[in-house]
């Protein structure tokens, strides 16, 4: 029986300014994880072009400015393979053929369509609907086994499993006789789900995710913020009238004083049940300075090592070719397996 090796893989779209949201519920985890995991990495701009799309230029320093992101962060692009998506024209193939076993009734019941698209699903993309699809086959075109998402993205990759359990079933007799003796082509991808704050919420709106499409820009602590911004928007975030309660039951029905707190937590390294020990009984105006300091000395490192790696985009393009070379030399051999049990006619 031919072996699989655990992968981890995972991206982030590049459109908007990677946030606070990101770094907690997702790239600080994808950080830790490359001590334990071999790790694929992804700038997704083939789904940045979904729904709006930027100006040319525009997508290009989005996705650079993303890069930066992800190394700023803690990303080693020596030790895991970093790189954005559209070099690595296996996804998209193999993303075709995903659009071959998937079935409509499938990608109906995804949410995020529904939510993305609005009253207006006839006009919007072809892309945005088979979006899970184009996502399955980032997973695995690698063989992908673990995927840290987050709880939105849950459903695809519920999606991912059924369609690569779908090719297995279909395709059985072929992928036995390539070797793989129990039938399993694809694996069954695992969702990982870590850390303190893996759903950051907005500083506008408690009941809201964290997110890069808020038109709101106080709604959020983007990576690139200064510490004045930090500050600043620290400040002007939405609380309630009442003293911080002294124990986590008293955060129920309060998503502001929830949100702030678990985010305090989170960047400091302690519990949510710590921090209202300290600042329990208090006023939300004590407790904000005292986020902003946490909240400016984690993420200043990160904003100047971004500042730093930005002003020289040739490098960052060197970085992300060479990923991609390394990504490309593990998925073409998995795609070209992928062809030979279909029926495909290759040299």
């Amino acid at each position: 029986m031919i072996e699989l090796k655990p992968r981890v893989f995972s991206g982030m779209q590049p459109t908007g300014s990677l946030h606070l949201g990101n770094y907690l519920g997702a790239l600080i985890n994808w950080v830790a994880m490359q001590k334990t995991h071999e790790c694929i990495y992804c700038v997704v701009d083939l789904h940045a072009i979904t729904a709006e799309w930027l100006e040319p230029e525009e997508l290009r320093q989005s996705i650079r400015r993303a890069a930066a992101a992800y190394i700023a962060c803690g990303i080693d692009p020596k030790s895991s393979i970093l790189f954005n998506q559209s070099q690595v024209t296996e996804h998209a193939e193999l993303a075709w053929i995903f659009n071959c076993v998937a079935r409509l009734g499938w990608l109906n019941r995804m949410t995020q369509f529904k939510e993305k698209a609005g009253k207006d699903r006839e006009n919007a993309s072809v892309g945005l609907y088979a979006y899970p699809n184009l996502m399955a086959a980032d997973i695995l075109v690698y063989r992908g086994t673990h995927v840290p998402v987050g709880e939105d993205q849950k459903q695809h990759l519920e999606l991912a499993r059924d369609i690569a359990q779908k090719f297995n079933n279909d395709w059985r007799e072929a992928i036995v006789a390539k070797g793989y003796a129990d039938g399993m082509f694809f694996p069954q991808p695992e969702p990982i789900i870590l850390g303190p704050a893996t759903r950051v919420m907005s500083l506008r709106d408690g009941t809201k995710k964290m997110s890069k499409s808020d038109p709101s820009d106080l709604s959020r602590i983007n990576l690139t913020d200064d510490a004045e911004a930090i500050a600043r928007k620290i400040q002007r975030a939405k609380t309630d009238p009442d003293a911080l309660p002294s124990e986590p039951k008293g955060l129920e029905g309060r998503p502001e004083a929830d949100n702030l707190t678990g985010i305090y937590a989170a960047l400091a390294g302690t519990t949510q049940e710590a921090v209202l020990k300290e600042f329990g009984g208090g006023q939300f105006s004590t407790f904000k300075k005292a986020l902003a300091d946490v909240a400016v000395a984690k993420l200043a490192p990160i904003t100047s090592e971004m500042t730093r790696l930005s002003a020289d985009p040739a490098e960052i393009d060197r970085i992300l070719a060479d990923g991609a070379r390394r990504a490309r030399a593990i998925a073409h051999p998995i795609l070209n397996e992928v062809k030979d049990i279909v029926g495909f006619v290759r040299s």
